[in-house]
């Protein structure tokens, strides 16, 4: 009985896999507009030097000027390539609107502006709670119903991409990243109901899960990160944000839905696939076969966690 219960739904899924074959798609980045949010430095900066290096015209849009007229020469420095740029706050629906209006059709849109400001909720004020939401989930909104009415008018009719930049906090929830939390797991009911709603029009979303990224903000974010954090958070290890753009851009391309960028994403991944749509026989597959040692795996990890906090605690009230 156990073995059955262990063989049936990967071959349960065999046979669903011949009933509805997903299909395979390619999202070409050569010729097309890729327009990046929060583009002037980090993981949007990678993202436009590495599209511009592939050919893409490629947009920016950030808050500052000043830094978006320095990403601009960075890019033209590193590969000889012009981008355009356009300043304006994502929280400001009206000058997003502007801003996409100026730069034309879009075909593929990198929603990737964030902010975070970690603390426990109790001692976080509601105006830097309200500000991760309006930037993170909000400002996704604003952009996103700016861009998708050219979107689907398009006249190529090739597939095109949405794409949100989350985070591995918006797989699973951590010690003094509540408000940032909440505003990156919005972003995955965002894109679930949202890839059922454009998917007809031929455009296809995806979910990008960084883990700590060597920014300039993340470096400002380490500097009041609670110690709690620093010890939670500090075991899955950072990357560089080439790197992170490169796993984007290779997600982005391929048209997956769920895009993790290194090896505990990859577990993050399987373990919190629950509902959304996965395109690859292979990584189906590995969902049904693996999802149940994952949550043994994830059991111990929290485990731990609450063992730490729970040492800590212990620590200092001893102190």
């Amino acid at each position: 009985m156990v073995l059955l219960s262990l063989i049936l739904p990967p071959i349960l899924l065999l046979l669903l896999y011949f009933i509805v074959r997903p299909r395979p798609v390619t999202i070409p980045i050569k010729n097309r507009h890729v327009f990046i949010t929060g583009g002037s430095s980090g993981i949007g900066l990678a993202l436009a030097q590495q599209a511009a290096s592939q050919g893409a015209r490629v947009s920016l849009l950030a808050r500052s000027l000043n830094k978006l007229q320095e990403a601009k020469e960075s890019i033209r420095r590193s590969s000889g390539l012009d981008v355009a740029i356009f300043s304006a706050d994502v929280r400001d629906h009206d000058a997003v609107q502007k801003a996409v209006n100026d730069a034309g059709p879009i075909d593929v849109l990198v929603v990737n502006q964030g902010v975070f400001v970690p603390q426990e909720l109790e001692k976080q004020g509601l105006d830097e709670i309200k500000f991760m939401i309006d930037v993170n989930l909000m400002g996704s909104f604003n952009v996103i119903k700016a861009a998708l009415p050219l979107m689907k008018e398009r006249k190529d009719r090739l597939p095109a991409s949405i794409s949100l930049i989350s985070s591995q906090a918006g797989q699973v929830g951590i010690y003094g990243y509540t408000a940032y939390s909440a505003s990156k797991f919005g972003l995955r009911g965002l894109a679930e109901a949202l890839q059922q709603e454009v998917i007809a029009d031929n455009i296809h979303v995806s979910v990008v899960y960084p883990p700590d990224t060597d920014t300039p903000g993340f470096e400002k974010e380490n500097e009041v990160r609670p110690e709690l954090t620093k010890l939670l958070a500090g075991s899955s290890g950072s990357m560089k944000a080439d790197e992170v753009a490169k796993k984007a851009l290779d997600g982005i391309k391929s048209g997956s839905f769920t895009v993790p960028c290194n090896f505990e994403g990859h577990m993050l991944a399987i373990a919190t696939a629950g509902l959304s749509p996965q395109r690859s026989f292979l990584m189906a597959f590995i969902e049904v076969a693996f999802v149940g040692v994952l949550r043994l795996v994830g059991l111990f990890f929290q485990w731990n966690w609450y063992k730490t906090i729970e040492n800590w605690h212990a620590k200092k009230n001893r102190t």
